[in-house]
């Protein structure tokens, strides 16, 4: 799978994480970078989808492992339908040859016909497996964002946290002033609550 196929998927996600929250259970929030933005309590800021899809490390775990997966299973995919052509054009050289007798032919026939129902059964079921996957973790990725965006605007109190992409088509912000971009705090933040996490899992 490619990453940018990925990474349009979280921003559906994420259209917007943020709003208004209350000002309870501070000490819940993970850690995040200092604050380099001049936006202020109640201001309308955004965070770079990509960017923090691109950086954050949870994602990279994540998808390398899934693309690894995946590219076993396509190689296997592969493997079989190369084998399966060969079966087949083995079967026609020696039918055109006059090498097999007709029941012979048609028992064999019927062999790879079967063998072609069973690697068409086995490619679907797999490549459903991996977009099953592939969903899977996209969605444990936009609950980590989006929760720790909630906790992170436990302490901003901003008015709204929107996301923005390079994809105009599926963004709700075109542009905006730089000073209302938190992208560094949100993905530093990311980072520092999964290697936290990560720590405590060990």
């Amino acid at each position: 799978m490619k990453k940018n196929i990925l990474i349009c998927g979280a921003a559906a996600l994420l259209t917007l994480v943020a709003c208004n929250q209350t000002p309870a259970n501070t000490s819940a929030a993970a850690p995040a970078a200092a604050s380099d933005t001049t936006a202020a309590p109640g201001s309308i800021v955004y965070f770079d989808i990509d960017r923090v899809m691109q950086g954050y490390d949870m994602f990279n775990d994540l998808n390398s492992v899934f693309e690894t997966k995946a590219s076993g299973i396509q190689s296997e995919i592969d493997r079989r339908g190369k084998k399966l052509e060969k079966d087949a054009a083995d079967f026609q050289n020696k039918v055109d040859k006059g090498l097999l007798t007709q029941s012979v032919a048609q028992v064999q026939y019927q062999k790879l016909q079967e063998q072609q129902t069973q690697y068409q059964q086995y490619a679907v079921t797999k490549q459903q497996e991996m977009a099953e996957e592939n969903q899977v973790m996209m969605n444990q990725i936009a609950d980590a964002i989006a929760t720790f965006v909630k906790e992170f605007n436990v302490e901003h109190k901003y008015a709204l946290i929107l996301t923005t992409s390079g994809n105009i088509m599926s963004t709700p912000v075109v542009t905006g002033d730089e000073r209302l971009d938190i992208t560094d705090e949100i993905l530093a933040g990311l980072n520092a609550a999964y290697i936290k996490s990560k720590a405590n899992n060990k």
